[in-house]
């Protein structure tokens, strides 16, 4: 029962994460995916720009500037006006932030989830279970081979933050276009899948 119960937690956890990323992603609501869009791109361009520990001291110093000349500005108006409102952060420092210990459960749990998942199918990638599955994963690591050596990690992830924010609101607004030409192309590559299977010894899937 505990078990069961711990699953559907994590369940839950996971189905609240991926609601809020799909509102994200597909601009629900355009002022807080805005604010997440640029503030990933600006943090990106600055990491091209300077080192990560240059851009940890100028955000930190950036965040210091501003809470500490409104502290000193809250503390000038109390005197002036002669009130006593106390620390103007005082409700952000009450807040309770500390992660509990089923939180922190739940939340190695469902990693170590995906991590095991991950190395299970590395596993049979790398050791051709199946022989067509592991000829995709060779072809994709030869074609990033050339990707790597087009762009650097920071350039791929910037376009990989771009495309996430930007391709599915696209895909709403073209679907049935977009649908038809992957429709074409998914059937274009099992037929040449079907092909290379009826050609390669061994390359059919068999039921473990």
């Amino acid at each position: 029962m505990q078990a069961t119960a711990d699953s559907t937690k994590m369940d839950c956890v996971w189905s609240n994460w991926k609601s809020q990323a799909i509102d994200l992603l597909y601009w629900r609501d355009i002022k807080q995916t805005g604010i997440v869009f640029g503030s990933f791109l600006l943090l990106l361009f600055s990491l091209t720009q300077f080192s990560v520990v240059s851009v940890v001291a100028y955000l930190a110093l950036a965040a210091l500037s501003a809470t500490i000349s409104f502290r000193i500005y809250k503390s000038v108006l109390q005197a002036v006006q002669k009130t006593d409102e106390g620390h103007p952060f005082k409700a952000y420092l009450e807040l309770e932030i500390a992660l509990s210990q089923d939180q922190v459960q739940r939340y190695t749990d469902c990693l170590q989830l995906y991590v095991n998942s991950a190395l299970k199918e590395l596993r049979r990638l790398f050791l051709v279970q199946d022989l067509v599955d592991s000829l995709k994963f060779a072809v994709l690591m030869w074609l990033l081979t050339y990707v790597g050596a087009l762009f650097n990690g920071l350039t791929l992830l910037l376009m990989a933050v771009v495309s996430m924010f930007t391709l599915p609101a696209v895909y709403v607004k073209h679907q049935a276009q977009i649908d038809q030409y992957l429709g074409l192309v998914r059937t274009h590559i099992n037929a040449v899948v079907a092909k290379i299977q009826a050609k390669i010894p061994g390359a059919k899937r068999h039921a473990e």
